[in-house]
């Protein structure tokens, strides 16, 4: 084959690529900018990676890192110092990164002690983002705006005491491609926060290593809903992960009540067996 035909080919599989990744988040519910974002990420050369990376040296961080635009950490490992050095789950701690509005944090191994990891106050990207053993939480989303879309893209999480994903603000949250293993939710939307809204949570093409307690809550009472696709759970013969856990949560603070079944359920719960796969 002439190298002109090689290039041709070359271009005709990257534009298959292309066209799948985008019919695939659409057929998600995913449009507009976030297909946008999902769609660049899946070509930008940070594929995720099927083991725990290396890191490429270490930067304590004693204040919280803001973050406006894209912060490229090129793999190094952070980890709190003084006021950020704690890795218990006590409410309220500062992160490790303070994301503003459509800011985009990658290549990031967040070392211990990681205190409240990473939070994004509206939109914002998490592509290849690393816990090594994640604190209060990994990440938490608290966006006011229902168009907010919160996307994770590649990385991975372990060593969640609680939740690895914290929902509390508005919008949608998209986790593709992403990895956790020993940990307590996934995901979880916030059940007991003073101000609720309605939330939507897509996770597609994660894997799952136990133990842990469950892949996501959500509120129904809220309207929230989750969709789950080509989920992967290993290590769990017995299916003691808890699927889809539906709550009624309240803006009192109270624990909020945990709903039966748990598993597959109208449009709260959007997914069927064939999306959960044990190996």
């Amino acid at each position: 084959m002439t190298a002109r035909a090689e290039q041709r080919v070359s271009h005709r599989r990257r534009t298959a690529r292309r066209r799948a990744v985008i019919a695939g988040v659409s057929a998600l519910g995913i449009t507009g900018a976030a297909v946008v974002t999902t769609t660049m990420l899946s070509t930008a050369g940070a594929a995720p990676t099927s083991s725990w990376p290396s890191d490429t040296g270490s930067r304590p961080v004693s204040k919280t890192v803001p973050v406006s635009g894209v912060h490229d950490g090129g793999m190094k490992r952070y980890y709190g110092t003084g006021a950020l050095g704690g890795d218990s789950q006590d409410e309220g701690q500062d992160p490790i990164f303070e994301l503003a509005d459509g800011a985009t944090l990658k290549n990031v191994v967040i070392g211990t002690p990681a205190a409240d990891g990473v939070h994004c106050k509206g939109s914002c990207t998490l592509q290849n983002v690393w816990w090594l053993d994640v604190g209060e939480d990994a990440a938490s989303f608290k966006g006011t705006s229902p168009s907010a879309v919160y996307t994770v893209y590649g990385g991975g999480a372990r060593n969640a005491e609680d939740k690895v994903l914290q929902f509390n603000g508005a919008g949608k949250l998209v986790v593709t491609k992403f990895q956790v293993e020993n940990f307590g939710k996934l995901v979880r939307s916030c059940g007991n926060c003073k101000k609720q809204y309605k939330r939507t949570i897509i996770i597609n093409d994660v894997d799952i290593t136990a133990p842990g307690k469950s892949i996501v809550g959500v509120n129904e009472n809220y309207g929230d809903t989750a969709a789950l696709r080509n989920v992967r759970v290993r290590g769990d013969s017995k299916k003691k992960i808890e699927t889809c856990v539906r709550f009624t949560g309240n803006s009192t603070g109270k624990e909020p009540e945990k709903l039966s079944p748990v598993g597959p359920y109208g449009k709260t719960c959007d997914f069927t067996g064939a999306d959960v796969t044990y190996e």
